[in-house]
């Protein structure tokens, strides 16, 4: 099973950056996507970002393209979220995730196969 553990979350004012770090083990040989989601109160999980360690084909939700940027470094078994021009709503937790599905997406829609989950870090910004 995949263990993933998050950091880099915080409180940041409107414009501000934030990098979120997600440290992953366990993969025994199996390739996955590493991806990130967040909640807010009220709304449901959201696909924000997702990246295959395979190839590096990422994946982005329409409302941070531009803003966003998802790496990985394979060496490091670590993905970064780079979070640019932060809005308030993108005020949520957000959720470290090893995809199965290895990021593939149609259409604008992200098919994940969650395998694992992180528990998640504190985004907050403030207007």
């Amino acid at each position: 099973e995949v263990q993933l553990v998050e950091s880099g979350g915080g409180l940041v004012q409107a414009g501000g950056s934030l990098r979120l770090a997600c440290a992953a083990s366990g993969f025994n040989g199996d390739d996955y996507g590493l991806g990130w989601f967040r909640e807010a109160p009220g709304k449901g999980r959201e696909g924000v970002a997702c990246i295959a360690r395979s190839d590096g084909n990422t994946y982005y939700t329409d409302s941070v393209k531009g803003r966003f940027t998802i790496s990985s470094d394979n060496a490091k078994n670590t993905v970064y979220l780079q979070m640019n021009s932060l809005k308030p709503e993108d005020t949520a937790v957000y959720y470290c995730a090893a995809d199965r599905g290895r990021c593939y997406a149609n259409s604008g829609r992200w098919y994940h196969v969650i395998a694992s989950w992180g528990r998640g870090t504190q985004v907050t910004v403030s207007s």
